[in-house]
């Protein structure tokens, strides 16, 4: 499996292609901007992007969704609470395009040679998820390098926050934390220095 991060966007979000290296297919986490250069990396390294996964549904992870998703034909995937028909912003925002798939806390999509497990970690979100494949976690912006996801927005709740924190932080062994925002991580890093995982994990 190789990942690559692509900053992207005025904030600078992560969007990351993850790479089934044997087949050359991959899978499109969070493009939230600047969809020529997710789209001139996936032609140089000559990829199929076989689906695009969505952390949450804040302007700066979607900005590039359609652009995407229309060049390659791959389906969206997203948790329901955060489709804008269901949800915290009252029919604005984002919507499930065509042929795209909902899913939820406990889910396994296997797709491009790959397993990803969906672990719900609402709280910025209603509908945040946390993306597991392998030894990463792709964690939106549930978990930051030392910080955590805001709450001050609609739909954001901050026991829900925490909560999702400790879901994280209780999972057993080391992962790699690939964040929405700002460099990477390990999960044993964040147990030991973030205040926001050790309040989690002190409650």
């Amino acid at each position: 499996m190789l990942i690559k991060t692509l900053p992207v966007g005025q904030l600078e979000t992560n969007c990351y292609v993850v790479t089934n290296e044997l087949t050359l297919e991959c899978v499109v986490i969070d493009p939230g901007d600047e969809s020529n250069t997710i789209l001139n990396y996936l032609e140089a390294n000559h990829l199929s992007c076989k689906a695009i996964m969505l952390t949450h549904t804040h302007f700066d992870h979607i900005g590039a969704v359609e652009a995407v998703r229309q060049e390659t034909g791959a389906p969206v995937y997203m948790h329901p609470l955060d489709d804008a028909k269901n949800s915290f912003l009252g029919g604005r925002g984002f919507t499930l395009p065509e042929g795209g798939v909902y899913y939820q806390d406990g889910d396994v999509i296997e797709v491009a040679g790959l397993r990803f497990d969906v672990i719900g970690t609402p709280g910025h979100t209603p509908g945040g998820v946390t993306l597991r494949c392998e030894n990463a976690l792709f964690t939106g912006d549930t978990m930051f390098r030392g910080s955590c996801g805001r709450t001050d927005f609609p739909g954001g709740d901050m026991e829900e926050e925490l909560a999702s924190l400790r879901k994280l932080c209780l999972l057993e062994g080391d992962y790699e934390v690939y964040p929405g925002h700002m460099d990477s991580s390990t999960l044993a890093r964040e147990r030991m220095f973030n205040y926001y995982c050790r309040v989690a994990l002190s409650r």
